[in-house]
């Protein structure tokens, strides 16, 4: 049976649980806060990175997974013998891939595959972990490759903001969008488009969000979730997180739910109290 390395990077979002249980390599993002820089989930945890931002209102930055990060992921387990699978974020929201792609073709006699997930946060996550579930089933690396080739665009990433001066710097909605939307207490509600954030509708406050999510779910393609873990993520406001929960039991049914918290990535340009799940859509 081959030997497959299964790589993504930390704007997956990917949990502690399936990094362990599938020996996922995750290479960290670069996160700067006051002008020092992190690695992603090594020299910063994600839970001080929103406790910074709330309580020091830092504005933080991310900068792109170098060329000499991903030569040297790829280069090790290629001499070790084995093959790598790398699923990207989106080449559309990040120039990262194509640093994958100059490290891929300098490694010498290696067998690399990188495939462009299209999708960011946890839209990776669940290919990452398909793409293990198929490796652990004998599966060979030119057969998962086509297997997440197939169905990448079948994952779906929702979510709301909870602060519009994020996605204002981050240049997804104006200034006087924002700012109008501050003062209605209004709360967009985001999915992933060919790995876009795109503002698709609005909630009127807060606790109107979880059922939006859902609504805007359905129209989308997401109707019945009873053979399938849904995916919960969540910053700091866990009390949003449960009412998402609470919503998603009662209208979808989902055959099991998990949490993962919100990264660095998606934290900077969102900002805290994102809440918001992802799933595969119905066929």
């Amino acid at each position: 049976m081959e030997e497959i390395k299964i790589v993504c990077d930390s704007l997956s979002d990917i949990t502690q649980e399936y990094i362990d249980k599938y020996d996922i390599e995750v290479i960290p993002l670069n996160v700067i806060i006051d002008d020092v820089e992190y690695k992603d989930r090594v020299t910063i945890t994600t839970e001080e990175f929103y406790r910074r931002i709330r309580e020091e209102k830092a504005m933080p930055k991310t900068s792109q997974i170098t060329y000499a990060d991903y030569y040297k992921v790829f280069d090790k387990y290629t001499k070790e013998g084995k093959k790598i699978l790398y699923i990207s974020a989106a080449s559309t929201a990040t120039g990262t891939m194509q640093s994958a792609i100059m490290a891929k073709e300098d490694v010498e006699d290696g067998d690399i595959r990188i495939v462009d997930s299209n999708n960011l946060c946890y839209g990776i996550a669940i290919l990452v972990i398909r793409a293990a579930e198929l490796r652990e089933e004998g599966k060979t690396l030119y057969e998962i490759t086509e297997e997440i080739e197939k169905i990448k665009n079948d994952a779906y990433v929702t979510f709301s903001c909870d602060d519009l001066e994020y996605l204002k710097r981050g240049g997804r909605i104006s200034s006087t969008k924002a700012m109008i939307g501050t003062v209605l207490n209004i709360k967009p509600i985001c999915v992933i488009n060919d790995g876009i954030v795109d503002n698709v509708a609005n909630a009127r406050g807060k606790k109107n969000v979880a059922a939006k999510l859902i609504d805007v779910a359905k129209e989308n393609g997401v109707t019945d979730l009873s053979d399938q873990t849904v995916f919960i993520g969540y910053t700091d406001d866990l009390k949003e997180r449960d009412r998402l929960e609470e919503k998603l039991r009662e209208e979808l049914k989902p055959k099991e739910v998990k949490y993962f918290m919100v990264g660095c990535g998606i934290g900077t340009h969102g900002g805290p109290g994102i809440t918001g799940f992802i799933c595969f859509k119905n066929k």
